[in-house]
C-alpha cells in the first residue's frame, strides 16, 4: 500500500467550507483508504491505499461532493513526495510558519514570479510540483497574489513537516 497525503482546498478557512475531521476520516474510510489520520482542522489527511494518485483524488473528491453538494479541490501527494517537498524547501533557514508550499497540480510557470502581483518583501521559488513562498512579515497583511492559489492549496512548512512525519509512520 502507498501512503498518501491529501490536502483539501478551502476547508475550515475563515469560517468557510466547514468539515469536521471525524467526517473527513469517515469519508476516507468509505473510499477504501486505510490507516486514516487527520491533522489539524484545515483539511489535511494521511492514509494508505492501493489506488493510484488519480484514483485516490477522484474517490475523495466524489465523497466530498456527495457530502458538501459542491466540488472541493483535493491535492494528493505520496508520503515520499511530501518528504521531498520538505527537503527541497529553499527557505529552510526561515521560521516554518513564515514559509508556505503552494501545492498545485497545474503546470508550474517557467519563472516563479510569472503572473504574481502585489509583491513587497515576499520571495517566491519554484519547486517540483509546488511553489515556495517566504513571507518575512507573515501572511496577515500581504497583498501577494499568485495565480496558482485559485486551484492549489498552501501549507506552511511546520504543517508539511508534521504531515511528512505522519505519512512516514503509516508506511
Amino acid at each position: 500500500m502507498t501512503p498518501y497525503v491529501a490536502l483539501l482546498r478551502a476547508v475550515n478557512v475563515g469560517g468557510t467550507g466547514k468539515l469536521a475531521m471525524t467526517t473527513l476520516t469517515r469519508m476516507c474510510e468509505a473510499a477504501g483508504f486505510e490507516k486514516v489520520k487527520t491533522y489539524i482542522a484545515s483539511g489535511n489527511v494521511v492514509f494508505a491505499s492501493n489506488k493510484s494518485e488519480a484514483q485516490v483524488r477522484s474517490a475523495l473528491e466524489d465523497q466530498l461532493h456527495a457530502h458538501a453538494g459542491k466540488r472541493v479541490g483535493v491535492i494528493v501527494r505520496t508520503a515520499a513526495e511530501i518528504a521531498a517537498t520538505l527537503a527541497r524547501n529553499p527557505f529552510a533557514d526561515q521560521p516554518g510558519n513564515r514559509v508556505m508550499a503552494l501545492f498545485v497540480d497545474d503546470k508550474l510557470p517557467r519563472e516563479p514570479l510569472e503572473g504574481v502581483t502585489g509583491i513587497k518583501d515576499e520571495e517566491v521559488r519554484l519547486g517540483k510540483r509546488e511553489l515556495f513562498v517566504h513571507y518575512p512579515d507573515g501572511m496577515a497583511k500581504t497583498r501577494l497574489k499568485i495565480p496558482g492559489e485559485r486551484t492549489g492549496t498552501a501549507r506552511n512548512m511546520n504543517t508539511v513537516a508534521k504531515l511528512a512525519e505522519l505519512a512516514a509512520a503509516i508506511a
